[in-house]
C-alpha cells in the first residue's frame, strides 16, 4: 500500500530539493520498504492520488543512528513494566545494575528487546557497531528481529554524560547531518522518523524524546499516544 508521510521535511546536506535541506510543506511517499518520491506535498500527492496519507506534527526526518547500542542493552537492564514498582522505569546501570545480581539469559534477553523498543521510540532505525555486526548472541539476534539497520562505527563519537551514553542520538552533541542514518532518497529503504518540534534547531535543543512516529523499512513501528 502507498503511504504518503506528510509534515515539515528536513533532510540531510544536499539530498533535498530546496537548498536550505528543508520543505516546508514536504512529504515522503512509501511503497513497501521504499522511498518513491520525496519533495512538496503537492508533487508527491500527484504522483500517487490514491496513497494514504499520514499528517505529523512537528518535522520529518530520515531516521537516527545510535552509535552506542552494544553499552546500553548489555551495560543497562531495562525493566519490565511489571517491575516498575520496584525498579522504575529507566534503565538501571553500574552500581544499580550490579545490586541486581546474575539476571539469567531470559531476563537479558528481555531486557535487550526492550532497550531496542525505548530506541525505536527515540526515533532510531540503524545501530553502529564494530564492522556492522553483533558478537553478542542475544544483541545479535534480537537486532535482527527488529529489522533495525546494523552500520558501522567509523567517526563515532565519544560518549558524553560522564561516560554514559544515552537512549537519544543527539546526546552524542551532533547536529542532524551527523545523527541521522543517512538521506532520505528515492530508491532507499523507507527510514524516517518526526518529532514534534517546530524546527531543527529547536530538535537539537529539545532532543528524540519529542519523537511521535518511527517508521522503519516502511513499518510504522512507533506512534506517540
Amino acid at each position: 500500500m502507498l503511504t504518503i508521510h506528510t509534515a515539515p521535511l528536513v533532510l540531510t546536506a544536499g539530498a533535498a530539493p530546496a537548498p536550505d535541506g528543508a520543505v516546508a510543506e514536504g512529504a515522503v511517499l512509501v511503497d513497501g520498504e521504499q522511498v518513491t518520491a520525496v519533495g512538496p506535498y503537492d508533487e508527491v500527492a500527484a504522483r500517487a492520488p490514491g496513497a494514504r496519507v499520514r499528517r505529523w506534527p512537528g518535522v520529518l526526518t530520515p531516521g537516527l543512528r545510535q552509535w552506542h547500542p552494544l553499552w546500553l542493552l548489555r551495560r543497562c537492564y531495562h525493566p519490565d513494566p511489571r517491575e516498575a514498582g520496584e525498579l522504575g522505569e529507566e534503565p538501571l546501570w553500574g552500581e544499580r545494575l550490579a545490586a541486581l545480581g546474575d539476571l539469567g539469559e531470559t531476563r537479558w534477553s528481555g531486557s535487550v528487546r526492550r532497550g531496542l523498543q525505548r530506541m525505536l521510540r527515540n526515533g532510531t532505525t540503524a545501530v553502529a557497531s564494530p564492522g556492522a555486526r553483533f558478537r553478542d548472541p542475544l544483541v545479535a539476534t534480537a537486532v535482527a528481529r527488529s529489522g533495525l539497520s546494523v552500520v558501522g562505527i567509523t567517526d563515532a563519537p565519544g560518549t558524553s554524560g560522564g561516560g554514559r551514553p544515552g537512549l537519544d542520538p543527539f546526546a552524542a552533541g551532533r547536529d542532524l547531518a551527523g545523527t541521522v542514518h543517512g538521506p532520505l532518497t528515492v530508491g532507499g529503504r523507507a527510514d524516517l522518523a518526526v518529532f514534534d518540534v517546530p524546527d531543527e534547531k529547536a530538535l537539537r535543543e529539545r532532543g528524540a524524546a519529542t519523537c511521535v512516529a518511527t517508521v522503519l523499512a516502511g513499518r510504522l513501528v512507533y506512534r506517540a499516544r
